[in-house]
Order: structure tokens, then C-alpha cells, then sequence
């Protein structure tokens, strides 16, 4: 169809008109940048549906792009975030420099992630694939901050992940003779058991990177934290879902079909189950909010790869609707961060509190947000997490189900941290000028906030396009009886009642907004900060311990001989390693030309002396 390549032209003709028509003016560049994102989901989501595919030629290759179930369920993340994302970063960039690289390279990532999801051969999906890589690279040192470090990380993992992935693809065309998708995921279990083996753990590699499976995780914090806020709640939400998206195609589809399947998913999903634990020791230790909410992150990919991974309907089904529902807290907690960041200039806890008066709308956004990502009912995230629970227990996962609950027990930890660090603790004076952000940033992250309790109460909104979704990866249709997979779904299933238990959620959380703002209105009591909380410490002179630093105390010691081994470590070593060994290397051109024609003569004579044992 024409308008699959009508969407893809105005993605690419919009990025570049937008990075030109900063020449004429900022209006006008805001107004592009926002119809280059607007104008092809209108398409997408009115003008083309699942099935829909164009195909041409290009150098001997044939390229087909066509839109499935499952990568329809994919772009409602891609694009719906992308473009609630795009009046936000509009907001957020007001007055800003550098507005036109960046909205170029947001469109291009918004267009490299689509394109992804309509590859339906190899080719077309690297090529995309590796946009959506350079243009997060750019965005990650975007800031110019630490890019030897944090810049060059996400780009030799992003690599490794890259140069796995295209080994593996021409491997499969070698035997194949096609570069073809389909054409490949049929003849699969026709070869030779060691490339069964072989191509789907380069493939899984490949996937793993982005989406930051432990042990090659490491590139994450840094990016997520250091990238633009605007940007992050993208590049967390939707991006890193790409990495899901394959490993659910090479699970499914490929490690289904050998016996030695099931080896595959238990190492994959014990990998999640340790991501997720240490993703949330880690974050539990942060006191920069943008940290706190990378490894979180980690934490949370890391539950939904416990459930691609294991791979029952309903392990599945569970995944992909926490896929969803991370998009939509952990954008929102991100435009929360960059929202704070532009008002106070700080993401630390220890610098700037008691916000909830100045930024209510940026509060109720983070509550609703927090809450969700807790686990905690009305909202989608408990219905994500309890199918979870119960799909590790169904297939006897008990191990795994207490590592799982253990991991989202501590996320209450810098959930608290979080809601308390920025909004409930005390009014600082010299905070006394913050005023609410910009409608442009504060009406996307409600829009988010909000959908997480409608997905909560009507998950049915979102478990019949995943149902769509697994048929097109061999999973069985539930003819419309999702709710019979889980018996949460008798309660807040497809046809959900609002049951007395939400009533009674939301009557609480207004008595107590009711109480609060009531007692808002009485005079402030101005304290110092040693007068909040020691949480049963013994603080010397010159501590400062609040709830955001000395809270977690017991906590930190506790956990302290886990978090001693760092896996970053090990690759720093290496990195250092080699490049010891290039600096010595390097010395060898010296760059004068009695040296070099000394090295051709030690070259012939070690010919000389061991030509028989070289050339027979």
C-alpha cells in the first residue's frame, strides 16, 4: 500500500525539514516537528491495518514491510508514547539550543523503531535496527556529559549486540539463500541442531543489549540517565521494547521448536529474575533521581523477560501487558524527572524536596505513576505483576516467583524514596520560587498517569491486541475469554466491574488529599533537616540525614556484600586491558623507515627459518 511508504517519507522529509526550519523561527520548527510525528500516526492508526504489506527490490535484495498483530501491538507503544512524548519535549526544549538535532534525531527514532516493527525480511529490519541505534547514540551524548565514558559504553555494546545480530543473518542466508523472515522461521527446524543453537543465541544477543539483560546491562544507566529527559521516557518506554520484541520472535518461534528449548528459557528467565532483583538493589542506592529511575528500568525489563521467557500463554500474556504498562509509568516518571530538573535545575534528592505545593500536577502524575510501577491496585501494574505471579506458579516456578516478589517488595523502597525525596518532605526557602511546569509538559505526563488506571480497570483495552498479538507468533486464539486464563480476570478481566475495592482505593486516596490540602493551608513549620528522621541512627555533627539519605541505612548494610560484585568492573579491567595492548601495539609504527624495512628483514628470515613447517 502506498500509505506504508507514505509514512515513512513524511518521517524522513520531517526530520530534515525540521532540523531547516529552525532558520525560521521556533514556532515553526515546533509546529513541523510535531506533524512529522501527528500526521504519520494518523495514518498508521486510520489508514493501515494488521496484514498490510508493500514489497520492492533493492540491489538484488527483495524487502517486504508488512504490519502483523504482533508488531501492530508493538506500535501503540512506539507511536503513542512517541507522540504524547513530542508535545512534551516541545515544552521541555523552549528555549533551549540545538532544538533542530534534536528533534531530527527523535523522529528518527520514532521512524527506525516503526520500521522495525514492519520488517519482514532481514535487510530492511538491520537497516532500521541500526538507525534506531545511531540516533539514541546521539541523543545519549546529546548533553556532553561524560561521552568517553557513557557515549562510548552504549556504543561498544550497541555494537556487539549489532555485529551478533548480522553474523547471524548471514549465516541464515547462506543456508537459506533468503533473506526473508517468514521464509526463515519455516525451514528453522529443518537444520542442523548446532545452528539451531548457534543462530538463536546470536540473535538473543542481539535483543538482549537493547533490552538490558544482565550482564550486558551496563550501558543503561548511563544512557538512560544521561539522555535528554524529553528523550528518556522514549528511549526507556519504547526503545528498549525492541529488544523484547525480538527475543519474543526468537522464543516463540525458534527455541520452541528444540528439544533443548527449555534450557533456553530457564537461563533466560533466571538472567531476568536477577536483572530485576539487582536492578532494584541498585536503584534503591540512588540518590540521583535520573539513576534511581535507569536501574529501575533494568528492574523492570528484567520481570518482563520472566515472562517472554518462560512463555506460557499466560507468562506471555503477563509480559507483554507489563511491556505496555512500562511504557507508560516509566514514561511519565521520566517526564516527572525532566519536568523537576527544568524548574529546580537539580535530580537529586539530597538538593531540592517538598515540591508537592509548588508542582502538584507533576505530584499527582508521579503518584499515579508510582503506584503503577508498585504494583499496587486499581492500576495496570498490578494486574501485570499478579498474572506474572500466578504464570511462574502454574508452571512451578517457585524459586523464581519468591526471587520476583522479592524484587518487587524493594521496589517499595525507592518508590517511597522517590515520592518523599522530591514532594513530601520538607519546604526548603531557598525552593520557595518554583512554580509548576510548562501545560505543554504537564498534560502529556497526566495523559500517561491517567491511562494507567484506565488500563487498570479496563485491561481488556490491552490484553485483546496482545491476544492478536500471540496468535501471530503460534499461540492459541482465547476466542475472546481472556479472562479465564487468570482468576484475577473474574474480578478485572475484559469485562471488568468496578468493584468495591476501587471504590474504596479512590475514597481513601481523597480523604487523605481532602485532609492534606486543608491542613496545607496552616502556617509552615520550618525545620532543620536533622529534625525529620535518623531511622534509628546515631548521627555525628556533621551528617545531614533525611529520609532520602539515611533511611535506607539498615537497608544499604544488609544487602552491601551482594552489591560488591559489580560485573562493570570486569569489563572495565578488559576495556583497560586492551587498550594497554593497542598502546603497545601503536609503538610499533614509529614512523621511520630504517624500523620498518628492520621489520621486513626479521619478517623474511622467520619465513626462511620455518618455511618447511609452513609450506610443507
Amino acid at each position: 500500500m502506498e500509505t506504508i511508504y507514505l509514512i515513512f517519507i513524511i518521517f524522513l522529509g520531517g526530520a530534515i525539514l525540521t532540523w531547516m526550519a529552525g532558520k525560521l523561527g521556533n514556532l515553526v520548527q515546533d509546529l513541523v516537528f510535531l506533524a512529522s510525528l501527528l500526521v504519520p500516526a494518523f495514518l498508521f492508526f486510520t489508514r493501515i491495518t494488521t496484514g498490510d504489506s508493500v514489497s520492492f527490490q533493492m540491489s538484488g535484495v527483495d524487502m517486504v514491510w508488512q504490519i502483523n498483530a504482533f508488531g501492530w501491538l508493538f506500535s501503540l507503544i512506539v507511536l503513542g508514547l512517541g507522540v504524547v512524548a513530542g508535545f512534551y519535549v516541545v515544552g521541555s526544549r523552549k528555549g533551549k539550543e540545538r532544538k533542530g538535532i534534536f528533534y531530527f534525531n527523535f523522529i528518527l527514532s520514532i521512524m527506525a523503531m516503526l520500521g522495525i516493527l514492519f520488517s519482514r525480511d532481514f535487510v530492511s529490519f538491520f537497516i532500521f535496527w541500526e538507525i534506531m541505534t545511531w540516533s539514541s547514540y546521539i541523543m545519549v551524548v546529546f548533553n556532553g556529559n561524560d561521552i568517553q565514558r557513557i557515549g562510548i559504553k552504549y556504543f561498544v555494546f550497541s555494537a556487539i549486540g549489532a555485529y551478533a545480530m548480522l553474523m547471524a543473518i548471514v549465516i541464515i542466508h547462506s543456508i537459506t539463500g533468503s533473506f526473508n523472515i517468514d521464509f526463515f522461521i519455516e525451514v528453522f527446524p529443518a537444520m542442523t541442531f548446532q545452528m539451531q543453537m548457534l543462530l538463536p543465541i546470536l540473535l538473543l544477543i542481539g535483543f538482549g543489549v537493547k533490552a538490558a539483560i544482565m550482564p550486558i546491562h551496563v550501558w543503561a544507566p548511563g544512557a538512560y540517565s544521561n539522555a535528554p529527559m524529553g528523550y528518556t521516557a522514549v528511549f526507556s518506554g519504547a526503545l528498549s521494547k525492541m529488544g523484547i520484541y525480538g527475543m519474543a520472535i526468537v522464543l516463540a518461534t525458534m527455541i520452541s521448536h528444540i528439544p533443548q528449548g527449555f534450557f533456553f528459557r530457564e537461563i533466560l528467565a533466571w538472567l531476568g529474575g536477577i536483572t530485576a532483583v539487582m536492578g532494584t538493589l541498585w536503584a534503591v542506592f540512588q540518590d540521583d533521581a535520573k539513576k534511581l529511575l535507569a536501574y529501575s528500568s533494568i528492574a523492570q525489563l528484567g520481570y518482563i523477560i520472566v515472562g517472554v521467557a518462560i512463555g506460557t500463554p499466560l507468562a506471555m500474556m503477563a509480559g507483554l501487558f507489563l511491556a505496555v504498562m512500562h511504557a507508560l509509568f516509566k514514561g511519565t516518571l521520566f517526564m516527572v524527572v525532566g519536568a523537576i530538573e527544568r524548574q529546580t535545575g537539580t535530580t537529586n534528592f539530597t538538593e531540592v524536596t517538598g515540591l508537592i505545593r509548588k508542582m502538584p500536577w507533576t505530584f499527582v502524575a508521579a503518584l499515579f505513576s508510582i503506584i503503577a510501577l508498585a504494583g499496587i491496585p486499581p492500576l495496570g501494574g498490578f494486574i501485570a505483576k499478579w498474572m506474572l505471579y500466578e504464570s511462574l506458579i502454574q508452571s512451578n516456578h517457585y524459586l523464581l516467583v519468591i526471587v520476583i516478589f522479592f524484587s518487587s517488595t524493594a521496589a517499595f523502597l525507592y518508590c517511597y524514596k522517590f515520592l518523599f525525596g522530591f514532594f513530601l518532605g520538607q519546604e526548603e526557602k531557598e525552593w520557595a520560587h518554583v512554580k509548576e511546569a510548562p501545560a505543554m509538559m504537564v498534560v502529556p505526563m497526566m495523559i500517561l498517569a491517567v491511562a494507567t488506571f484506565v488500563f487498570g480497570a479496563f485491561p481488556g483495552l490491552i490484553l485483546n491486541p496482545i491476544d492478536a498479538g500471540m496468535q501471530t507468533l503460534g499461540y492459541q486464539s482465547t476466542q475472546g475469554h481472556l479472562w479465564e486464563m487468570s482468576v484475577i480476570f473474574n474480578q478485572w478481566g475484559d469485562q471488568v466491574a468496578m468493584t468495591p475495592i476501587i471504590y474504596s482505593i479512590i475514597g481513601i486516596f481523597l480523604f487523605f488529599l481532602v485532609f492534606l490540602t486543608i491542613k496545607g493551608f496552616k502556617t509552615t513549620k520550618y525545620v532543620t533537616t536533622k529534625d525529620i528522621s535518623s531511622s534509628g541512627e546515631i548521627p555525628k555533627e556533621h551528617e545531614n540525614l533525611t529520609f532520602s539519605i539515611g533511611f535506607m541505612q539498615p537497608f544499604y548494610r544488609a544487602v552491601e556484600p551482594v552489591m560488591k560484585r559489580q560485573v562493570d568492573k570486569y569489563y572495565t579491567a578488559f576495556g583497560n586491558g586492551m587498550e594497554a595492548l593497542f598502546d603497545f601495539t601503536r609503538r610499533v609504527y614509529t614512523g621511520n623507515g630504517q624500523t620498518y624495512a628492520l621489520y621486513v628483514i626479521l619478517f623474511v628470515v622467520i619465513m626462511l627459518m620455518f618455511k618447511d613447517s609452513i609450506f610443507g
